[in-house]
């Protein structure tokens, strides 16, 4: 699992939202109080950002953990923005440890996160915990085979009916190795087909349940005028003040104005509105 969250609203430095609050997403790295899954997030972390007048967001990830890191401090310290993604990774078994693993990953305008995990992964992508089998070049070519041996195989073989789902330059262009890239795939090619964000989402998860998969699907996506999410496996929980909405997996402090969002919910919020509905069952 991971711990993520997305700022919306009057400029503020990344310091405030990331490293600052007593239980910041900066010390969630370490000692997350509800994550239900995993212990610590020391696998990666990054940080995605909006400038004025420029819709295509920045990014900073690296590898390690953010604790680790030397230049992070600084960057958060001095960099203002009114919209922001960030998030410290938990790498699920079989997933690549590169910096290109952490999110959030990018797409245009779009900032996307998992907070979960898309059970069968390992088994699809090579089994057990050392990856190099995974088969995307192989499902784009018609050569993926049947699923894997053991006790994965059913969700070994749902993930491989995803991957094929895609087209081969969808396939060939996975932004890493990793049960988020294939995600994020999948919502990317709603997003393009001019989905609205919440709508994009909610056909992802029910695209994943419709192909007989299995995990926790904790996403959140941004555009940087408005944050869309998913409560699916995990928490989630919401802030709305006047000068702004924060999205996150756990609050990173006490105060008594933190909202949380249902579980099988799909909320969408801007400063102004936070909507919440329940996630569609049959949703394609």
């Amino acid at each position: 699992m991971c711990r993520h969250l997305a700022y919306l609203g009057e400029p503020v430095t990344i310091a405030s939202v990331v490293l600052d609050p007593p239980h910041s997403l900066f010390r969630q790295a370490w000692e997350p109080r509800r994550q239900r899954h995993g212990t610590m997030n020391a696998d990666g972390f990054g940080i995605g950002w909006y400038a004025d007048h420029d819709p295509v967001p920045a990014r900073y990830r690296r590898a390690g953990p953010i604790w680790s890191d030397e230049c992070v401090t600084d960057l958060a310290r001095v960099t203002r923005s009114r919209a922001m993604l960030c998030a410290v990774r938990s790498a699920s078994p079989g997933t690549g440890a590169e910096a290109s693993a952490a999110a959030p990953y990018a797409a245009g305008r779009w900032l996307f996160s998992l907070n979960g995990v898309l059970r069968g992964w390992s088994a699809a992508a090579g089994g057990g915990t050392a990856p190099g089998r995974y088969r995307p070049q192989a499902a784009a070519t018609g050569q993926a085979g049947g699923p894997a041996a053991g006790d994965e195989d059913a969700e070994a073989a749902a993930v491989l009916r995803l991957a094929e789902s895609l087209t081969p330059a969808e396939l060939l262009g996975l932004q890493a190795r990793c049960d988020t890239a294939l995600l994020w795939a999948l919502t990317q090619r709603r997003l393009r087909d001019g989905q609205p964000m919440p709508d994009a989402l909610a056909g992802t998860i029910g695209e994943l349940r419709a192909a007989g998969a299995t995990g926790r699907f904790n996403l959140l996506l941004t555009d940087g005028t408005a944050i869309a999410a998913t409560a699916a496996g995990d928490t989630l929980c919401y802030r709305q003040r006047p000068g702004g909405v924060l999205v996150a997996s756990e609050p990173y402090d006490d105060d008594d104005d933190w909202e949380e969002v249902p579980p099988g919910s799909v909320l969408e919020a801007t400063p102004a509105a936070v909507t919440i509905r329940p996630l569609p069952t049959t949703t394609r």
